[in-house]
């Protein structure tokens, strides 16, 4: 396998070496990160690059696991661990697809702390604990029967992808950027169903901030690395392409079970009242295991969900005004500029809910601090 990635020079796992703390150290990336490149490539060069990036993903997803899980070296003390190599080994492992269900169940019940336990901290919602483990032992139920639905089965081929492959992540030659030079952050990256990448969306296919910015309907370069994009998919990747012409409801349940605690239980609760609404239509086998809510409690839900798709809205404005992606990342060089600008919509948007008038909305400024979906700015004063 020739995908370009820095070589490591050293590393430790053990926050008790001598400088205290795991780390990597590698070879400088080679080329210039895509995200400087980007804004001066023409489509064609852009498509170029796309078609090399994706080349480089079809070697890393070719390779063949027996098992999901992530990649050890067989040394690792796991109880659960199959042999890759003299060398290598995948562990903890699901050797199948009702595993690996039941394996993210089991995470996102571990993840739950004792139930006298109080969450603090900015949360939109906050659920007792017994709530939580109610709905992941429904949510188990019904991955149980997804696992079993052929359509899931022919996308859940365990594969290997970069989780994060975005033009951060990317570097390519100066002279040529169609050349993808090294690839890094595979720090979170293992073996999972395809289907768990199939709303991965790289930021190089999505429209460019200038379209956002200036109104424009459609973004024609957008579109034509959108078309590359899927058409690589399919040449390349194809228990991922089969993935993503999947109807979503049958998907999106395994996305946020194992992530109620840190995400809140919003979410994770619509995916599978819409599932149980089209549990028939899908031609899922009866009876779906989740009830249906009490017209009191679909109504708290409803009224939970709004505010949940609001602070999407609000997360994603913040990433357009920014030009970051959902982590806030900015490059350093651009730090002061991104900063002044991000403590400047803060402080516009609770000028703007101190001053609504009454009725306007749900939101005060409460909730917004709630919803804002980075630091709150030290010291933000409203702009009058």
């Amino acid at each position: 396998m020739a995908v370009p990635i820095p070589k490591i020079l050293d590393w430790s796992d053990s926050p008790s070496n001598a400088i205290g703390s795991e780390y990597i150290i590698m070879e400088h990336a080679r080329g210039v990160q895509l995200h400087q490149k980007w804004p001066t490539m023409n489509v064609v060069q852009r498509i170029k690059c796309i078609k090399s990036i994706m080349s480089n993903m079809k070697q890393v997803a070719a390779i063949a696991f027996p098992a999901y899980g992530s990649l050890y070296f067989n040394e690792v003390d796991c109880a659960i661990k199959q042999p890759l190599s003299q060398r290598y080994c995948v562990g903890p492992q699901w050797s199948d697809l009702l595993a690996y269900c039941d394996g993210l169940i089991d995470t996102g019940l571990s993840r739950l702390p004792p139930s006298d336990e109080i969450r603090t901290g900015r949360l939109l919602f906050a659920e007792p604990t017994e709530v939580h483990a109610r709905l992941l032992s429904y949510g188990r139920d019904v991955l149980r029967i997804l696992a079993r639905d052929r359509r899931i089965f022919a996308a859940a081929k365990a594969i290997l992808y970069h989780s994060d492959l975005h033009k951060r992540n990317i570097f390519v030659s100066d002279a040529d950027p169609a050349i993808v030079t090294d690839i890094i952050d595979w720090q979170s990256s293992s073996i999972q169903p395809a289907f768990e990448f199939a709303d991965e969306i790289p930021d190089f296919i999505l429209p460019s901030a200038d379209a956002k910015t200036s109104g424009q309907s459609v973004d024609t370069g957008a579109e034509l690395c959108q078309a590359a994009y899927d058409a690589c998919l399919k040449a390349f990747i194809v228990p991922l392409a089969v993935s993503r012409t999947l109807d979503q409801d049958l998907l999106r349940p395994f996305r946020y079970c194992h992530r109620t605690w840190k995400d809140g239980i919003v979410a994770f609760r619509q995916d599978l009242i819409e599932l149980v609404t089209r549990w028939e239509a899908l031609e899922l086998p009866p009876p779906c295991p989740y009830p249906l809510l009490s017209p009191s409690d679909l109504a708290v839900h409803e009224q939970q969900f709004a505010q949940y798709k609001m602070a999407q809205g609000v997360l994603h404005q913040v990433m357009d005004l920014l030009n970051t992606p959902s982590d806030g990342w900015v490059p350093s060089t651009e730090w002061a500029t991104r900063n002044a600008l991000y403590e400047q919509a803060f402080a516009e948007c609770l000028r703007a809910v101190r001053t609504k008038d009454e009725g306007d909305n749900d939101m005060d400024e409460e909730t917004l601090k709630k919803m804002w979906p980075f630091d709150i700015p030290g010291g933000c004063q409203c702009v009058d």
